[in-house]
């Protein structure tokens, strides 16, 4: 693995950011993750308003950097979403891991781009969504 392409400065400040985003017990909607290839862990929490719009995210995650950043991406731009559109992007996402479509629709993907060549971190990569899927159904 070429460690210095997977991590760098952009992948490693998202993954820090992710502390923008803190688990919090006021979060009613809860969904939690493994990566059964990495064994990363990640427990999401969201509210939504009467319209099932998420309102807020909060995240507590035990993953690598990529995972990290992964998870960020998803809080950045996750408010302001209804349950078919984090589905619709998760799908596109497995997708385009799979090799089998091109990088989904969702701000800020390409950051993570160059994980999809090591298939250990798909499971990482995919915790936000799959966490998020969990808590919205």
């Amino acid at each position: 693995m070429n460690a210095t392409r997977l991590y760098t400065p952009q992948v490693l400040a998202a993954a820090v950011s992710l502390a923008r985003f803190p688990l919090a017990d006021d979060l009613p909607l809860r969904g939690e993750a493994r990566s059964a290839s990495c064994g990363s862990v990640l427990t999401l929490g969201l509210a939504t308003d009467g319209d099932d719009v998420i309102t807020r995210t909060g995240l507590a995650a035990q993953a690598c950097a990529v995972g990290q950043a992964s998870a960020a991406i998803f809080a950045e731009h996750a408010v302001g979403m209804k349950a078919a559109r984090i589905a619709t992007a998760a799908s596109g996402l497995r997708a385009w891991l799979a090799g089998d479509a091109p990088l989904p629709d969702w701000p800020g993907l390409e950051l993570i781009a160059p994980a999809r060549a090591y298939p250990a971190r798909h499971g990482a990569i995919l915790l936000a969504w799959d966490a998020a899927e969990k808590a919205l159904t």
